[in-house]
């Protein structure tokens, strides 16, 4: 799992890897089952404090998005069949909403054009033009 922060966002850290992690739940990049990386170890490599990345996490699981249990680690929660017909359309529009901040983030690191990420987005969305 790849989680990086962006230091010149205005969004709280806590925030950015919750968002980012949730992004990848949604997307099916962290299928059900999949164990997060342990609170500490992720810290570490983040540069972050422990009760940072731990806030993220209690965001996820408040989100139920995520399990954590004291032998097991954090694991990516099981998904019902019924789970998207329980989606309201706000939480449909803030999942994304999260993708969609997280894509931007990653193009922005990576010094793609704005117009290049848009024609990427339109070309994997069957789209003719990002417009």
């Amino acid at each position: 799992m790849i989680v990086e922060l962006d230091d010149t966002s205005p969004v709280p850290p806590y925030e950015q890897i919750r968002a980012q992690v949730a992004a990848m739940i949604g997307s099916g990049a962290l299928p059900p089952g999949t164990r997060l990386p342990p609170i500490r170890q992720l810290a570490g490599d983040l540069g972050l404090a422990v009760n940072t990345v731990a806030r993220a996490y209690r965001e996820l699981e408040a989100g139920s998005l995520v399990t954590s249990r004291v032998r097991t680690g954090t694991v990516v929660a099981a998904r019902t069949p019924h789970d998207a017909d329980d989606r309201t359309v706000a939480d449909t529009r803030r999942l994304l909403t999260e993708a969609a901040r997280s894509f931007a983030a990653t193009t922005r690191r990576l010094g793609i054009a704005d117009g290049d990420a848009l024609a990427a987005v339109a070309a994997e969305l069957g789209c003719d033009s990002a417009g």
